[in-house]
């Protein structure tokens, strides 16, 4: 089979993994895969911003911006023809966003069978966080997108809801979460031997990956550091973000700097090797929608994660038995949930291994997502051999 893979992502992070991950996992099944989107990104060092277009969306007004997305979908069209002309794919798969209608057209222009791949409602989430501009021409592109694929991939049932609520037919909605690649967390050092590694021989180390923002509360962790009796607790913060300086000036000023490591962007081939020195995994607040990577990495690992019980992460943790859940309305509900762990040994071996178990029970790989989306397109009619027709 021979897949067109369509995107317009323009950062290194977590959602190229995802792309990076799956398109693996697909060639490693046997097919095909033409990447198409913004070629730039292969360039940038994992963790960087998407250049000049992070810096035109953070410089221009959104009446001026928002129109350039949308131009740039005519353009995009223009690129998918040509591939589908010089490649003659079986199908489509694209990651959906927002003002990028393109792939619809071509699937329709060409009868290409379509996958579109949700992570997030960004016209919800844009309106939200950033405002819009055009609203109701980002609405039109959402649905025209969300309804004109063939199937969509939503990351949660919470997710899955929304796209429902939009118009899409739930036979037309199938849930894949986000997983992990095996083979990149088969060689990782035990806790002690990655504890060594890194300076923390001794340590109890409540670890979070990721990037840090205000609204997650971990500067509540230093101070739980800082009343706690035991000097023996150490947080180790993977990655980067705009709570980080807030973080550190925190660590200082309540006297346990010594005892909070930063690192900043760490490559993604030694994330595990970060992730296997902890032995309470953080996983704070959540977009309510989300299907956190950090999470499937967590649970590869067997760690001992703390979460708080909301609808998605309750899809893939079940409380007590592979994390501690807290009640997120609960303002002491996360730092209670840790200093438990903290005290019961025994309750973290426990959380641990059913965190080990949860990955090859539940199927959370990419390679297991890739043979879901070979299947569904095997459901549209798609053998591998008759390639583009139409236009």
């Amino acid at each position: 089979m021979k897949i067109l893979y369509h995107h317009r992502i323009r950062s290194k992070d977590g959602q190229y993994v995802h792309i990076e991950e799956l398109t693996q996992a697909l060639r490693e099944l046997g097919h095909e895969v033409v990447i198409i989107g913004p070629t730039a990104v292969e360039r940038e060092a994992f963790g960087a911003e998407a250049g000049i277009v992070a810096w035109l969306k953070r410089e221009l007004p959104g009446f001026v911006y928002e129109p350039l997305e949308f131009a740039y979908a005519f353009a995009d069209y223009l690129r998918l023809v040509r591939a589908i002309k010089r490649h003659r794919p079986d199908c489509l798969y694209e990651r959906y966003n927002l003002y990028l209608p393109s792939g619809v057209w071509l699937s329709r222009c060409f009868n290409l069978p379509m996958l579109l791949e949700v992570n997030a409602p960004l016209y919800e989430e844009r309106k939200r966080y950033g405002g819009l501009s055009l609203d109701r021409l980002a609405l039109w592109t959402e649905r025209t997108a969300w309804q004109g694929a063939d199937f969509v991939l939503a990351v949660t049932q919470v997710l899955a809801e929304r796209i429902r609520r939009a118009g899409v037919d739930l036979s037309r909605i199938v849930v894949m979460p986000n997983g992990i690649n095996l083979d990149r967390f088969g060689r990782i050092p035990n806790i002690e031997q990655a504890k060594r590694a890194f300076g923390l021989s001794g340590r109890l180390v409540l670890g979070f990956v990721g990037f840090m923002r205000e609204w997650h509360g971990i500067e509540h962790v230093v101070d739980l550091l800082a009343d706690s009796r035991d000097p023996h607790r150490h947080l180790l913060l993977v990655g980067d973000g705009p709570a980080r300086e807030g973080i550190v000036r925190r660590a200082l000023a309540r006297g346990v700097a010594d005892r909070v490591t930063v690192t900043g962007v760490v490559g993604r081939e030694r994330v595990a090797e970060y992730i296997a020195a902890f032995d309470v995994a953080l996983q704070p607040r959540v977009v309510e929608y989300a299907s956190p990577l950090k999470l499937f990495e967590y649970l590869a690992l067997g760690r001992a994660i703390v979460a708080p019980s909301t609808p998605n992460l309750r899809e893939v943790l079940i409380h007590g038995e592979n994390a501690l859940l807290f009640d997120p309305d609960n303002p002491r509900g996360f730092l209670d949930a840790i200093e438990r762990l903290c005290h019961d040994a025994t309750l973290r071996s426990h959380l641990a291994a059913g965190a080990s178990a949860t990955i090859a029970r539940r199927g959370f790989t990419w390679r297991h997502n890739a043979e879901r989306v070979v299947e569904l397109f095997h459901r549209l009619g798609v053998d591998g051999g008759k390639g583009a027709s139409g236009g």
